[in-house]
């Protein structure tokens, strides 16, 4: 059965992430940068995932693994290389109706971490449901190559003129067709080749065309 692919807004919120080592390092960075509220449970936590976390909101918790840390999480991530241990907070989650992730483990998982490419606002997500990480890793590389820098200011100038045009079109086809024009390649190549400025005012000229047939 096909996976429910979305972007989950954990500004703020209790992810709970069992172990101390390397793989908790990792998934522990990503979801501070998301803005969690990451709560890190280990045995033993390592000096690289301690110098992670220094300075942040991330609560270290040197400790052998309880249910009760998944207390009020929306998410955790089993990160131990104890499989005995992954398997009991993964039951404990289940209990708890809290939406679990056992790294290495795609049977013991309710959600899967996609490869991402980032540009700014831009995510790009490949997932594979668990399948071959792997071939995600690499169709991100490949991905990586393609969407660059440009693309994530692009967006950037494209949020700044939707809400000029939703502030002053009401009428919603007219919305539709301006926006279509504006996200489409030939405005990228403008805008890379041209620069913002140029790219505004082509913005504002479509937006001020679209207003006049509407008078």
């Amino acid at each position: 059965m096909s996976k429910y692919p979305i972007f989950l807004e954990l500004a703020g919120r209790r992810v709970v992430v069992i172990g101390g080592g390397v793989v908790a390092a990792r998934k522990t960075q990503t979801l501070l940068e998301s803005g969690a509220r990451v709560v890190v449970v280990g045995e033993h936590i390592d000096a690289a995932l301690r110098t992670l976390c220094s300075g942040t909101n991330a609560e270290l918790i040197e400790s052998k693994y309880s249910k009760a840390y998944l207390t009020q999480a929306v998410l955790t991530i089993a990160a131990t290389d104890n499989q005995k241990l992954n398997k009991q907070v993964y039951r404990d989650c289940q209990e708890l109706q809290i939406l679990c992730n056992v790294v290495d483990a795609p049977e013991l998982c309710d959600f899967f971490a996609p490869a991402v490419v980032k540009r700014g606002d831009l995510q790009i997500a490949v997932g594979t449901e668990g399948s071959c990480p792997a071939y995600a890793g690499h169709i991100r590389k490949m991905l990586d190559k393609i969407f660059t820098d440009q693309h994530g200011r692009f967006l950037t100038e494209l949020e700044i003129a939707r809400k000029k045009i939703f502030e002053q079109l009401d009428d919603p086809q007219s919305r539709k067709t301006i926006l279509g024009r504006l996200v489409n390649d030939e405005s990228f190549e403008l805008f890379k080749e041209n620069g913002p400025g140029a790219w505004r005012d082509r913005a504002e000229k479509l937006i001020e065309e679209h207003k006049a047939k509407t008078l």
